[in-house]
């Protein structure tokens, strides 16, 4: 609560004799009882408008006494890491120490005693984004909503993979039943055939369907994924485990899906699936965003095809 100083109350008093009471409450952000009390207590003199007494010049009559205090710091001195129940049973047993635990809880925390470092905030480093077309994929894996499912026959589980260029931000997507090495292997020729070029990194997380957690396993096997990227001299890069951040232009674009795409979705086959997501595709890379823009700077909210249309020019 905010102490207001004698130069402050004599101020209000003195408005007071030209404004009215609800003004001045308003003002000063006080109530009629405050003002009145400043009113009666003015004899005059600003010095009567001064504060009689402060709250740290007053002394609980409970309070720990300096011998208690001094007790229990010379205790905490000795022993930088001692606890609670072991620092309350040796005052407890050897200083004749008789109030409550939760007391001296208290006091030691007004000391600072468990006061702990701030961690610093993460400040995550700039992203250095490709400007040219083929440099660096992200690619990653949802599963598709079960509710949006309305056919007749037992529900399966489906995957919807999607891969986006970093530089345009275009996508491509398509659904498995299985989320597995080949599905990842089948996925990524069809987006080479789908881009009409091939990147030169691809970017995931490191779920089984893009790597094993070794990179060999211990009979020798080698992921299919893996095998597909060294035979065409692509660079396989791994999250650091457990940060999805860091693929986080396809994370984002899912979110985007479940807003825009599953949340009016119904299918009642694996096939109306497919044609559903082929018909979102087209739509998705035609919708405009804000981080789009052309190298000039001339050009905003540009769409995914737009952009992939301007840097293919641009070569």
């Amino acid at each position: 609560m905010y102490k207001f100083s004698a130069k402050e109350k004599y101020a209000a008093l003195k408005a007071l004799q030209s404004s009215t009471v609800l003004v001045i409450c308003r003002r000063y952000k006080i109530n009629r009882s405050t003002l009145w009390r400043w009113r009666k207590a003015y004899d005059g003199s600003i010095d009567s408008l001064a504060p009689k007494f402060s709250r740290k010049d007053m002394r609980h009559p409970n309070e720990q006494t300096d011998e208690e205090k001094k007790c229990i710091g010379d205790l905490v001195r000795r022993n930088p890491q001692i606890g609670l129940n072991e620092l309350y049973g040796k005052l407890y047993r050897n200083y004749n120490y008789r109030r409550n635990p939760a007391t001296l809880y208290r006091y030691l925390h007004r000391q600072n005693f468990y006061a702990t470092k701030k961690r610093e905030p993460y400040k995550p480093k700039p992203y250095d984004t490709p400007l040219q077309l083929g440099i660096k994929w992200q690619l990653d894996v949802k599963y598709v909503p079960r509710i949006c499912y309305t056919g007749n026959f037992v529900w399966e589980q489906y995957y919807q993979y999607t891969v986006i260029d970093e530089a345009s931000r275009k996508r491509f997507i398509y659904a498995y039943k299985e989320q597995n090495q080949e599905s990842t292997v089948d996925f990524i020729l069809r987006a080479f055939k789908f881009f009409g070029y091939r990147p030169l990194i691809i970017q995931t997380d490191n779920g089984q369907e893009f790597t094993f957690r070794n990179e060999k396993t211990k009979d020798g096997r080698i992921h299919l994924f893996d095998k597909l990227c060294r035979h065409f001299g692509i660079e396989h890069k791994l999250n650091r485990p457990r940060t999805p951040r860091h693929n986080g232009k396809v994370e984002r674009s899912h979110r985007n899906d479940n807003e825009r795409f599953y949340r009016f979705l119904h299918y009642y086959s694996f096939e109306d699936l497919q044609k559903q997501l082929a018909t979102y595709l087209k739509r998705s890379n035609d919708i405009p965003s804000c981080v789009l823009r052309s190298s000039t700077d001339k050009r905003r909210w540009l769409s995914p095809n737009e952009k992939e249309l301007e840097l293919k020019n641009s070569i």
